[in-house]
């Protein structure tokens, strides 16, 4: 259990943190934070356009802060010195009501009041390749692919030039 992040990024070496939350498509939502700010982030949260983050809001809407939770935190095997923090958007000093983890939450606490629990999992995807991202690295993995739609038309990947 993590008391406090501030204490927690010292004692692990975590220079950065991302805050993230669930869009209404299932779409991870971030934002990268240094350190010496995350006490202040879970306080106030971490400030996000709710119509920019897909949250089925209009540019009316006020900005959503989301709140880390320091239960959370996973220090990225791969890259140690940044902490991930599930997080939970606010409105208006209230839970933004149809964010997923708050959904989640809600189903969790109304089951476990009707003397049942909730079991949910992950099916996570994807394809190890090589380093250049030109083939799948596993010359065992002789699964079919998709394929970038591009390249089924022979139209050639370019730089956008931006």
């Amino acid at each position: 259990m993590v008391a406090d992040l501030s204490v927690a990024a010292g004692e692990l070496g975590i220079k950065y943190f991302l805050i993230s939350f669930t869009d209404v498509f299932g779409v991870v939502r971030s934002k990268l934070v240094p350190a010496r700010a995350i006490a202040s982030m879970e306080r106030s949260g971490a400030g996000f356009a709710g119509f920019a983050a897909h949250m089925d809001m209009t540019p009316a809407d006020p900005d959503m802060f989301s709140i880390p939770d320091p239960e959370s935190l996973i220090q990225l095997p791969w890259k140690p010195e940044v902490g991930w923090l599930a997080s939970d958007p606010y409105m208006n000093g209230e839970p933004v009501g149809h964010a997923p983890r708050v959904v989640l939450k809600r189903v969790v606490e109304r089951a476990s009041a009707a003397g049942y629990f909730v079991k949910s999992g992950v099916e996570a995807e994807y394809f190890v390749i090589t380093p250049d991202g030109s083939a799948i690295a596993d010359s065992a993995d002789i699964q079919t692919k998709p394929q970038d739609p591009l390249s089924i038309q022979n139209v050639p990947l370019r730089a956008s030039g931006c």
